[in-house]
């Protein structure tokens, strides 16, 4: 039976620990597990730990941790999504599926047609709240190391700062995506709900990106990233 597995944002090692208030409260008064049930915890440095409950307060919870071993392999491809910025669940959704699919950074980017505007406290906000998402995708689906999720910014500075082997912007009209020779690295820029301009396109490939379609079909912003780097992962990932 698979154990209930939580990632712990603190360094773990063996032995017993005292969890998080917000873990503890998930566990003990949500999830109502008791003493001596069986956890699998993670902490993000690509270690995982199973252990029992040892105390389970109103308050506290505590953990002895009896076993330490690698947790999953992340992608030899690793992967760099520069995903435009979307409303509300599209950007969720994106960002949970992508880390289900194994990419390595997120970055949200800010284009002519975004009809999202962060700013400040707000902007910090949505960033925690797609940190979120991302550690709940991790949990449920075994990785065992987080993906960066960066703060937003504009388009320009992605396609001057983003370092990788190769560089797609998915587009309409360009070849297909499988005939690029396999890269070690890959950063797929994705537009948002309006898509990317042709000015922003052709500012892309001046930039070194080369333009990739994924089938004769215009897919929503949220579809995209899921399609992309599915197909990436059958081509040169894990999959």
């Amino acid at each position: 039976m698979r154990l209930s597995r939580f990632f712990i944002d603190a360094p773990l090692s063996l032995g017993r620990c005292e969890l998080p208030e917000a873990q503890a409260h998930y566990i003990g008064r949500v999830l109502r597990l008791a003493a001596g049930d069986a956890v699998q915890l993670f902490d993000g440095s690509g270690q995982e730990f199973i252990g029992e409950l040892a105390e389970v307060g109103k308050k506290n919870v505590q953990v002895e941790l009896r076993e330490q071993f690698a947790g999953q392999a992340e992608s030899p491809l690793r992967i760099h999504l520069g995903q435009g910025l979307s409303r509300g669940e599209r950007m969720d959704w994106a960002i949970q599926k992508a880390t289900e699919l194994g990419v390595a950074e997120i970055t949200p980017i800010v284009s002519e047609r975004c009809e999202v505007r962060l700013k400040d406290e707000r902007a910090d906000k949505r960033l925690a709240h797609w940190r979120q998402i991302a550690i709940s995708a991790c949990e449920q689906c075994g990785r065992s190391l987080l993906p960066a999720i960066h703060p937003p910014i504009l388009l320009g500075d992605w396609l001057e700062r983003t370092r990788a082997e190769l560089k797609l912007v998915l587009h309409p009209v360009a070849e297909p995506l499988a005939s690029h020779a396999r890269p070690g690295s890959l950063a797929f820029l994705i537009g948002p709900e309006g898509g990317l301009s042709e000015a922003e396109v052709e500012a892309a490939r001046r930039a070194g990106y080369r333009a990739a379609r994924l089938g004769p079909r215009v897919l929503r912003t949220e579809t995209a990233p899921v399609v992309a780097l599915s197909v990436a992962q059958q081509l040169w990932g894990d999959f």
